[in-house]
């Protein structure tokens, strides 16, 4: 069922995932420019004369944001058409389109005109949602949660409040790791995890406290899915999509840190750096999930809720009539 648009969501899963890479590429090679001050045309041509790598990746990145836009577009009227029964499905199309439309109006106002390095850093944390929700799409359409069976999880308050601060505190990490990028303070500090020579002194000046800032937020949110998945490694062993979802967390955010220090150590290996986007696109997609997942348990303990206060009643009523 549904062959076809599976096959076209996982294509636009991965045309967006190239949005996402393809503007941390552009970053950090400062390929911003690549094409002059001059949008949607490069250097006020279609086919530009002078070919230099910043202009190749800057239109590479152009022309696939233009064919996300197409794709996205697709499958968000696809989707809505097919399996628009499902209570997500019309949020999800509304969300993927809005947030990437907005992500290429920022885009095309920092080529034209300048623009903040905090606000630029925003450009990447937009396409993320945009991304997440598109993935989130495609899980619908395989209809995974049918496989782990999750209209019958069982989440806990303390598991709830877990996923969303983690979720929320997620994208101040990515932020922060766009600003680091937009602020060229990627090797500011060329030790790690301290900024020079393994001293525990304070930053001594914005691009340092942007850095470390950033080597912080990363640790607490190690440390914080570390935490959640010993938790659902305890409390949900007979809830597949807690527990491996979890461990699975936990081993993605483990590689991002580690790409993360291997940027640092390799002064700015491109790959690392690549692979540094891709794993808090696919961890914050991961978290993106669990959060949908919360908002279907909320509705079953409303369900069950006013079940019980119905049940409740009836018996009330029997014992009054004996």
């Amino acid at each position: 069922m549904h062959r076809k648009l599976k096959w076209f969501s996982v294509t636009t899963t991965i045309i967006m995932l190239g949005v996402l890479l393809g503007g941390a590429l552009v970053t950090k090679t400062d390929s911003g420019m690549g094409c002059g001050r001059s949008w949607p045309l490069c250097n006020g041509e279609w086919l530009p004369k002078e070919i230099t790598s910043e202009l190749i990746i800057e239109l590479a990145h152009r022309l696939v944001s233009g064919s996300a836009a197409i794709f996205v577009l697709t499958l968000a009227i696809w989707s809505w058409k097919a399996i628009g029964h499902k209570k997500e499905t019309k949020t999800l199309a509304i969300l993927s389109i809005t947030f990437l439309m907005l992500q290429a109006l920022i885009g095309a106002a920092a080529v034209l005109w300048p623009q903040s390095k905090f606000v630029l850093a925003l450009h990447f944390g937009i396409s993320l949602i945009s991304f997440a929700a598109v993935f989130l799409l495609t899980l619908l359409i395989f209809e995974v949660d049918q496989k782990f069976d999750t209209n019958n999880l069982v989440i806990d308050k303390r598991m709830k409040r877990h996923i969303i601060g983690v979720t929320i505190y997620s994208y101040a990490v990515v932020y922060t790791g766009a600003l680091v990028r937009h602020t060229d303070a990627s090797l500011v500090c060329r030790d790690w995890p301290m900024c020079i020579n393994g001293s525990f002194s304070l930053p001594n000046n914005m691009y340092e406290w942007i850095q470390m800032g950033h080597r912080l937020a990363a640790g607490i949110i190690f440390l914080w899915i570390g935490y959640i998945m010993i938790i659902s490694m305890k409390h949900y062993k007979h809830q597949k999509v807690m527990y491996w979802g979890w461990i699975i967390a936990f081993i993605i955010v483990t590689l991002q840190v580690t790409a993360g220090a291997i940027v640092v150590i390799t002064s700015l290996n491109i790959y690392f750096a690549l692979a540094h986007a891709l794993f808090i696109s696919f961890l914050f997609g991961l978290l993106s999930y669990f959060l949908m997942l919360l908002t279907r348990n909320n509705h079953i303990n409303a369900e069950e809720s006013v079940d019980h206060s119905s049940s409740t009643k009836v018996k009330s009523s029997e014992a009054i009539i004996h």
